[in-house]
């Protein structure tokens, strides 16, 4: 999310420098507060939406939608495999909803709370990507939108509202950096309960006495992903970060399987189907990110089998 930040907002020269940059501001913010980021929050998510809204408003009055782009032809339609892969490659900008979940200890009745908010949120980003998606293969069409880096500002550019292009660029960095700020949250509070399990080095389960944010897990993920920011390429980290997700969702729908019947919202055989699908969109991802999110894994496996060796 930070270099996808970069690349609408500076020039390529100035990217890496300035994705760090946003890391380290949003890391500030969070810093001082749950309340600060929720704030924060409501204000990029108002301009995000503004800016979505122009540039389809701008696509579609202005430019020349049509249905070719929507409805692919036979002998150009993609084959079942290249449409996994790419499920696969998009699930990462499913993610944030689970972000939510991370939130547990700083928000009142999580119980009741946390399920709906998940619901909601999920139903709004599916809502505003359908308009969003359909609307971009109207007015580009496929092959224009293979190959643009800013596929919004470009359509508002065909639209011929010149204005509107500064505001989408402006709403597109806006929505790179809402979900930065809310990646460096929840991510912050999984290494909290990671380090207090001590699967993560403890000192990182400190809480902040005043603003009740764990601060050192926070600054620590600022720092490693400030690392990766100046060494990955942006597509490299998108596959990887796919994989992650799909297998973290794969761990979460096996755990959801084991709930007692007290404990559970969802009947068993939806957990099923949820493992299934990850395993499936897995198997489908580019082999360099499969491999390097196995090296990770391993790492992490390595870490928690000597830890266990050491306290046994």
């Amino acid at each position: 999310m930070a270099l996808t930040f970069a690349a609408y907002a500076v020039p390529a020269a100035w990217q890496r420098p300035a994705a760090v940059a946003a890391v380290v501001a949003l890391a500030a913010v969070n810093y001082r507060g749950v309340t600060r980021t929720a704030r924060l929050t409501r204000v990029i998510v108002a301009v995000v939406l503004l800016a979505l809204t122009v540039a389809v408003v701008a696509g579609l009055a202005g430019g020349t939608p049509g249905t070719a782009g929507v409805v692919a032809e036979a002998s150009g339609a993609p084959s079942p495999y290249e449409v996994l892969q790419s499920a696969g490659l998009l699930f990462f900008a499913f993610a944030g909803y689970a972000r939510i979940a991370t939130m547990g200890e700083e928000v009142r009745d999580p119980r009741r709370t946390i399920p709906r908010a998940i619901v909601t949120a999920l139903a709004i980003a599916v809502a505003v990507y359908a308009v969003v998606a359909v609307t971009l293969l109207l007015v580009l069409g496929p092959a224009r939108l293979a190959t643009s880096r800013a596929p919004l500002a470009d359509v508002a550019a065909v639209g011929g509202w010149a204005w509107a292009v500064p505001v989408v660029v402006v709403g597109g960095s806006a929505a790179a950096l809402g979900a930065l700020l809310a990646l460096i949250a929840g991510v912050g509070r999984t290494t909290l309960a990671m380090a207090r399990r001590a699967d993560l080095p403890p000192w990182l389960a400190a809480v902040h006495p005043r603003y009740e944010v764990p601060h050192r897990a926070e600054v620590a993920v600022a720092v490693v992903v400030s690392v990766l920011v100046l060494t990955v390429d942006l597509r490299d980290a998108i596959g990887f970060s796919s994989f992650g997700v799909l297998v973290y969702y794969l761990i979460a729908n096996l755990s959801a399987f084991t709930q007692p019947p007290e404990q559970r919202r969802f009947p068993r055989w939806l957990q099923v189907v949820g493992a299934a699908g990850c395993l499936l969109l897995v198997a489908t991802l580019p082999w360099p990110a499969v491999l390097a999110g196995l090296l990770v894994y391993a790492v992490g496996i390595a870490y928690r089998a000597s830890r266990l060796a050491l306290a046994r």
